[in-house]
């Protein structure tokens, strides 16, 4: 299992799953072999997570060959990442809430050991080691992982959501927090995930057995409510001559003959409430300048080069990166530059979101709408 920070090895990756394994990815996406075996999974988050792969288009690519009933399962889980996208925009408190209490949460002994793979529980220790090492963990582990951690080791959701965030190369503010908070019983409420040991052992094809775990934990439970707020844009407008942008879209071929500057703002763990592994940070510095490369008119800056530009230029258009931590840095360097910011918000996203105002289960009853629209 390898993640190469490079378009082409994307598009390489992609095409190469699409002729070999898509058709066997419905019956074969919960099993986690293991690290060395991932041919029954895309290992496409990592650039479908910063937009190098736009969802839309890879969708597109799929149905390009396959009929949708023959690939639905796939299709339905590239749309996830959209929907919880869109539920978070529709409810930015949430994340609010999240990061905030991590300032209030102490970390135990109990935490320690979890992190260091210390705990009597080997295939957790097993996945520790694993997240650390390649900066990913098969979906179906992920949902085994968080509910061990919460249910039987009992440390903090939101302990367990950030140290997601730091290891995981596919890490985003909306489908890790929204994740978590699932398998908690706090999205769904009442209804959460409990990971079983014989789940895990069929799952594992007999990897781990006889796993020690609380299987009768009831759901977490908490007293506030989100309400649904509306977006606080609706257009595509562009409106300057110079750019910004953040790892969270690098999709930025439509735009990129529209402007004289593009800047993209690589963050350094200082300006950032949850601090990334060197693999992380990395990973996302490659991608950057891999994309960077495509254009002529980029350029990577720092904080500090981006404060000096701010002295000449206060009027930017942004791809907007979404709720997470790289929209809350966008918002202080706003603030703090009085800079007049113009939003640019891709029409596919705008699109979609309308149907995040519930459950999934709406969602994916609009997926016929939304290919019919961009990709049919």
């Amino acid at each position: 299992m390898e993640f190469i920070p490079n378009k082409n090895f994307a598009e390489n990756h992609l095409k190469n799953f699409i002729e070999k394994y898509i058709l066997d990815y419905s019956k074969l996406r919960n099993f986690d072999y293991g690290p060395q075996n991932r041919n029954n999974i895309s290992l496409l988050s990592p650039y479908i997570s910063h937009r190098v792969l736009f969802e839309f288009d890879v969708v597109k690519d799929v149905l390009g060959k396959f009929p949708y009933l023959k690939v639905d399962k796939f299709v339905q889980e590239i749309f996830w990442r959209v929907y919880w996208k869109g539920w978070l925009e529709l409810r930015p408190t949430v994340w609010d809430d999240f990061t905030s209490s991590l300032d209030n949460i102490k970390t135990s002994q109990g935490y320690v050991e979890a992190i260091n793979a210390n705990t009597n529980i080997k295939c957790f220790n097993e996945w520790v080691i694993e997240l650390k090492h390649y900066n990913y963990l098969h979906n179906h582990t992920r949902m085994w992982f968080a509910s061990i951690w919460i249910f039987t080791l009992k440390l903090p959701w939101q302990l367990g959501a950030a140290f997601f965030l730091e290891h995981l190369l596919d890490g985003d503010a909306a489908s890790n927090t929204l994740s978590w908070k699932w398998v908690a019983g706090l999205q769904t409420k009442g209804k959460h995930y409990l990971a079983k040991s014989w789940n895990i052992e069929k799952f594992t094809f007999n990897r781990f057995k006889d796993i020690k775990l609380n299987e009768s934990a009831e759901a977490i439970i908490e007293d506030r409510m989100y309400e649904l707020c509306k977006l606080p844009f609706s257009s595509t407008e562009i409106k300057n001559d110079s750019l910004i942008v953040f790892d969270s879209d690098l999709f930025i071929a439509e735009y990129s003959d529209n402007y004289k500057n593009i800047y993209f703002i690589d963050i350094e763990n200082e300006y950032r409430k949850i601090k990334l592994s060197e693999n992380v940070i990395n990973f996302k510095k490659a991608l950057i300048q891999n994309i960077c490369r495509d254009f002529s008119n980029t350029k990577v800056v720092n904080h500090v080069e981006i404060k000096n530009i701010s002295e000449t230029i206060k009027e930017f258009d942004v791809v907007y990166p979404f709720i997470g931590e790289n929209l809350d840095y966008l918002k202080k360097l706003e603030q703090s530059l009085q800079l007049k910011l113009n939003m640019i918000i891709k029409k596919e996203d705008l699109f979609c979101w309308q149907f995040s105002n519930k459950g999934y289960f709406n969602f994916k009853s609009n997926i016929p709408k939304i290919l019919g629209k961009f990709i049919l």
